[in-house]
């Protein structure tokens, strides 16, 4: 019974912490933020490519700390460093400034990548009884961010109308809320045993990290399970870039006359503010996806969800080409399959991956991600440059299948269960 009651509140503390990490002000409007200040496709692919490359040098450092230091610390770190750097959009207006933060954005995401999965599944007790809880949690913390920022994002895009900058003042409070929130979390239990005398023996240090970590990933099943993770993770994350542009096409087409004129609050509906709508709808679709990632891992299986979702949405991706109507529904589609998969990927790892440098393995995951997406946002902007974001995403999905054609014709990524795991499904 107290271990109920303790995993729920390891629960609660985590599903708040979630709520303070939404960036749901800023997200609809953000790409549209940087092209109101005269930065073009190929410079904002070039700005989030340098995040990414970033986050490859800074995943294992911050997991390697968080493991040896605490999961806590780095996390309240984390959470520090993104509220700083959105209350700094509010001033920049230069590209090396717009850089700047974009580097202190990829620490606060080298920070939580690995660290808040390893603080999760630890602080459930996911080690000794893989019962699908850390599913069910990581699942239902997805939803509580979503649910979060469909709020704030409905918010946001009537802030934008008043003002750009309006939206980023209001996600770097709520973040700045989230460092008191992470104070307030429990200690993994390994961290809270490490201020009794001796104890500092148990810690890893960099030699058997790096050994544990090369072990780990170097599994050949594991190896190619994280390569196609990798890339599915990232031609979404390029394609999210072109959401807000595309989005704002399809809305001044389909529905751009009967907005004129019309006011709420004294705002002008305008595109733009439609946006923060539309971003709160991907919102609460993710958020069902993510509540019910347990669900299809108990009906569909683990495995299979995580093989074909993949090669659906990147399928999906070629729709606009022949309607460009289809492109919001697409979208629709993309929010819930990032959101379905992400619990399912983090019980998939966990489960193959040892209490000990858990962070460290699951940042250097992390790395892997960021090393995909860094080459894909910069040439999906020279390509969106020199034909339309449309033609942009159908290339991503494009490439996606050219890939895993191949990988499927080498060999499965995903690998049978080890023996005595039920969560596979």
């Amino acid at each position: 019974m107290s271990r109920v009651r303790g995993r729920g509140s390891v629960a609660v503390a985590y599903y708040l912490y979630r709520m303070a990490d939404s960036v749901g002000f800023i997200w609809p409007v953000f790409t549209l933020f940087l092209l109101w200040n005269d930065l073009t496709y190929a410079q904002i692919g070039t700005l989030s490519a340098l995040s990414a490359v970033l986050v490859v040098s800074l995943e294992v450092p911050t997991g390697y700390v968080a493991d040896r230091y605490g999961r806590r610390l780095v996390l309240g770190t984390a959470m520090l460093a993104m509220a700083v750097s959105t209350a700094g959009f509010v001033v920049a207006d230069a590209f090396l400034e717009f850089a700047a933060l974009y580097a202190l954005w990829a620490l606060s995401m080298a920070l939580q990548s690995g660290t808040a999965d390893a603080w999760l599944y630890d602080a459930l007790g996911g080690g000794t009884k893989r019962d699908g809880v850390f599913t069910r949690v990581r699942g239902r913390g997805g939803a509580v961010h979503q649910w979060t920022s469909a709020v704030t994002m409905i918010g946001g895009g009537f802030l934008y109308v008043v003002h750009p900058t309006y939206p980023f003042v209001a996600s770097a409070l709520l973040n700045a809320v989230g460092v008191l929130v992470v104070v307030a979390m429990p200690q993994n239990q390994r961290f809270e045993e490490s201020s009794a005398e001796g104890s500092a023996e148990d810690r890893l240090g960099v030699r058997e990290s790096l050994s544990i970590l090369a072990a780990r990933l170097g599994a050949p099943g594991l190896r190619t399970f994280v390569a196609y993770v990798a890339l599915f993770f990232g031609i979404v994350h390029a394609a999210d870039t072109y959401v807000q542009p595309i989005t704002v096409d399809v809305l001044r087409a389909q529905v751009g006359g009967a907005l004129e004129g019309v006011t709420v609050a004294g705002i002008a509906v305008q595109s733009e503010a439609l946006l923060g709508i539309v971003y709160a709808g991907f919102a609460l679709v993710a958020a069902v996806a993510s509540y019910h990632a347990d669900t299809a891992r108990r009906w569909l299986g683990l495995r299979r969800v995580l093989r074909y979702l993949p090669v659906c949405v990147a399928v999906s991706f070629l729709l606009p080409l022949a309607v460009s109507a289809l492109a919001v529904p697409i979208f629709f589609g993309m929010k819930a399959g990032q959101a379905l998969s992400k619990p399912l990927v983090g019980q998939y790892l966990n489960d193959r991956t040892g209490d000990a440098g858990r962070a460290t393995v699951l940042s250097a995951v992390s790395m892997v991600y960021a090393a995909v997406r860094a080459p894909l946002m910069p040439l999906a902007g020279v390509v969106a440059d020199g034909t339309a974001p449309t033609v942009a995403v159908a290339a991503l999905g494009s490439g996606f299948l050219g890939v895993a054609v191949v990988g499927f014709l080498v060999g499965s990524p995903i690998v049978d269960p080890p023996p005595g795991t039920p969560s596979e499904g």
